[in-house]
């Protein structure tokens, strides 16, 4: 028991820190991935070759080094760095750095201001930094997971740069995990460690480049891992435990879900069955509503299937039914049925651009007045101007048509639905051809 002890009691020295924190770059030098930013001759590189910080935003997924390279840059231009979280500060707390930054200034010395999750400040907040940023009391830096276009204030946007960062590369990470395995003094490299490529690679795999949780997780694999022999074996049973099914990337309102729906709807589209059920099982296995699923192809039956296919709508509107019937067992299969169906139904989008294009023309047009003899007349002074005049009742007609009527004001060319020549829109299409016939021959005569 004492041994134990005594061996968690070294474990427990080495990580009063998480592991994430003690491996924090120093420098640029030995800060990892972002070279498009902080390599030779790169913008921020430059920046600081000649100590001539601008205010910016670093926009990037989680684990990318955002709050890192802001507290690198600060360091070196010797500036005073203060940090803001959107999630915990308050007017206050921004009034406070707010006075330290120009206490500062009157003896020379710069401050950098970190604002973590800046797009979760209003837009009133945000708004309050700007002439903070415009007189040089700070040089802002905030960090975002979000779109910047959608989620921060022009006026701040225009007084800052947008610095993309990316998801680190495999090899960026392995770097990173391979000094965290190796380094005896901020690492883990003094514990005997038996970790096998294999596993280091599902690691890898499992973090999709988020340097935060491949160290969290190999923090945790480390030491939930059985010790055999005063060697720590990191088997693909720990593996299992500590990862969980976290391996999918799924960011609930964030880009990353819009790029896998967005994969999803083109692979419905492009009929892939198998893409379809692959995106749809990668979003439900991370979180997904399935409910949201559903929704999108009911869209998708309208968009991209139209009147191929009008079962479409039918099948999907069925399937949101069962799942709200059934739960999400039966309910999932239920609309992933849906989503191959629509994968394997024909595809036109003729009723979605011949709807956009009537709106346009429509947009244009809006002052075209509604022929006479299309105007309802409920009163004899409007029969009496002529209201209703000439109209001819199609169910009255041969084959309930009005060869030669017109339904458009003067002057506004139709022409809008182009039927495809797949699925149901193939006879559509021989109808309308028909239909047009008669209309030349009544003209003619």
């Amino acid at each position: 028991m004492r041994q134990e002890s005594g061996v968690l009691n070294l474990f427990q020295g080495l990580v009063s820190q998480p592991l994430a924190s003690r491996l924090r770059p120093r420098s640029l030098a030995e800060y990892c991935g972002q070279k498009h930013l902080v390599g030779k001759g790169r913008v921020l590189s430059e920046s600081v070759e000649k100590k001539l910080l601008h205010s910016m935003i670093l926009w990037g997924p989680p684990g990318t080094g955002k709050t890192t390279l802001a507290k690198l840059l600060a360091k070196s231009i010797d500036a005073e760095v203060e940090i803001l979280s959107a999630v915990t500060s308050g007017v206050k707390d921004i009034r406070d750095v707010m006075l330290r930054a120009k206490q500062r200034q009157t003896l020379g010395r710069q401050t950098v201001l970190f604002v973590d999750e800046v797009h979760r400040f209003s837009k009133s907040q945000q708004d309050a930094f700007l002439p903070h940023i415009e007189d040089g009391t700070v040089i802002f830096i905030g960090a975002t997971t979000e779109n910047p276009s959608f989620e921060l204030n022009n006026a701040l946007l225009s007084r800052t740069r947008v610095h993309v960062l990316k998801r680190l590369t495999a090899e960026d990470l392995n770097t990173v995990m391979q000094q965290a395995l190796t380094d005896t003094e901020r690492g883990v490299g003094n514990m005997d460690i038996d970790f096998p490529e294999q596993q280091q690679q599902q690691l890898l795999d499992a973090a999709q480049g988020d340097a935060r949780r491949l160290l969290n997780w190999l923090e945790t694999l480390v030491e939930m891992a059985p010790d055999v022999n005063g060697k720590r074996r990191i088997t693909l049973e720990t593996m299992r435990d500590v990862l969980g099914t976290a391996m999918s990337l799924y960011d609930k309102g964030g880009d990353a879900f819009y790029d896998q729906i967005s994969a999803f709807h083109k692979s419905v589209r492009g009929s892939s069955v198998d893409g379809a059920l692959y995106w749809m099982a990668r979003m439900l296995n991370a979180g997904c509503d399935p409910l949201y699923i559903a929704r999108r192809l009911l869209a998708i039956a309208s968009e991209d299937i139209g009147n191929a296919d009008p079962r479409a709508m039918q099948v999907t509107l069925n399937a949101w039914d069962a799942f709200e019937r059934l739960g999400p067992a039966e309910g999932n299969r239920a609309i992933a049925q849906a989503a191959v169906y629509c994968a394997c139904a024909p595809k036109s989008n003729a009723v979605y651009t011949a709807f956009k294009a009537a709106l346009h023309t429509a947009a244009e047009t809006n002052a075209a007045e509604v022929p006479v003899h299309l105007r309802n007349a409920p009163t004899e002074l409007m029969k009496n101007l002529g209201f209703g005049k000439n109209y001819r009742y199609a169910h009255d007609e041969p084959g309930a048509y009005v060869a030669g009527e017109q339904y458009l004001p003067d002057g506004v060319d139709g022409d809008f639905y182009r039927p495809s020549n797949r699925g149901l829109e193939q006879q559509i299409a021989e109808k309308l051809n028909r239909l047009r016939a008669l209309d030349e021959a009544a003209v003619e005569a």
